[in-house]
């Protein structure tokens, strides 16, 4: 039988990675499913891979102005959700002196505040008994040179699940992360993290080293476990992390 037969999923950043594999898995367990990306080739690209039960929106969590009218866009698509996956983020890495406003702005703009008001946006469409689903990392428990802002931003939205389940109790709405080691998606590039292809390199066999199962992830691992969060699998699980990383923050 499947899982989300009959329910409304929205996932944010829905258009590669994390969130297409995630899109895939839960259309595969009859779910319709809409999903947003920032740009308008890269949904249609995403919705013809996945096939008739998703449906995009071009929608980017970074701009409030954009968050904003999300609602409204649902709306035209569906009257309820009963799934919403927040899984839009970046990662731009670097020393604390290489820092600046904009770039901290930049993934604040996206990881945290985006993803606040976006759960605000669509609150009122979510149905009794529905499930949120935070992305974090496990870069919210580790220390890693380079990756202060981005750690900040995921530890922000790693207490956000929580909080936000204690706060919507009454509407019995569950609130849970996911936090995912390294996962081999498009995120990991030079062009995403702004580093050379010597670092990048110098960065993936480190990282690598740190596994004790030896590889990075992959986005239908961490698919798997937002289908857990998703469904009544899961229903006695509120405010809770699942740590996916193949033992890199836990061994």
């Amino acid at each position: 039988m499947k899982k989300l037969t009959s329910k409304v999923a929205l996932i944010t950043g829905g258009t590669t990675g994390i969130g297409l594999a995630t899109a895939k898995e839960f259309a595969e367990q009859g779910a319709q499913v809409i999903i947003t990306g920032r740009q308008q080739n890269t949904v249609d690209e995403a919705v013809r891979q996945v096939g008739s039960q998703v449906l995009g929106l071009v929608s980017d969590t970074s701009k409030l102005s954009q968050v904003e009218l999300l609602q409204a866009q649902v709306k035209e698509l569906t009257p309820h959700l009963d799934i919403l996956f927040i899984n839009a983020g970046i990662a731009l890495l670097g020393p604390i002196s290489d820092v600046t406003p904009a770039s901290f702005d930049a993934t604040m703009n996206t990881n945290f505040k985006g993803a606040y008001f976006t759960i605000q946006a669509l609150l009122p469409l979510l149905r009794p008994g529905g499930s949120i689903i935070l992305n974090t990392s496990i870069n919210a428990h580790i220390g890693m040179a380079g990756a202060s802002a981005y750690a900040a931003s995921k530890a922000a939205l790693l207490s956000l699940a929580r909080n936000l389940s204690a706060e919507l109790i009454p509407q019995k709405i569950r609130v849970n992360a996911i936090s995912p080691g390294p996962i081999a998606t498009p995120l990991h590039s030079t062009e995403k993290f702004g580093i050379t292809n010597e670092q990048l390199q110098q960065m993936g066999d480190g990282i690598r080293s740190q596994i004790p199962l030896g590889r990075f992830g992959t986005p239908e691992e961490i698919a798997k476990a937002a289908l857990f969060l998703a469904s009544s699998d899961s229903s006695f699980m509120l405010g809770a992390e699942m740590i996916i990383d193949g033992g890199m923050a836990t061994l």
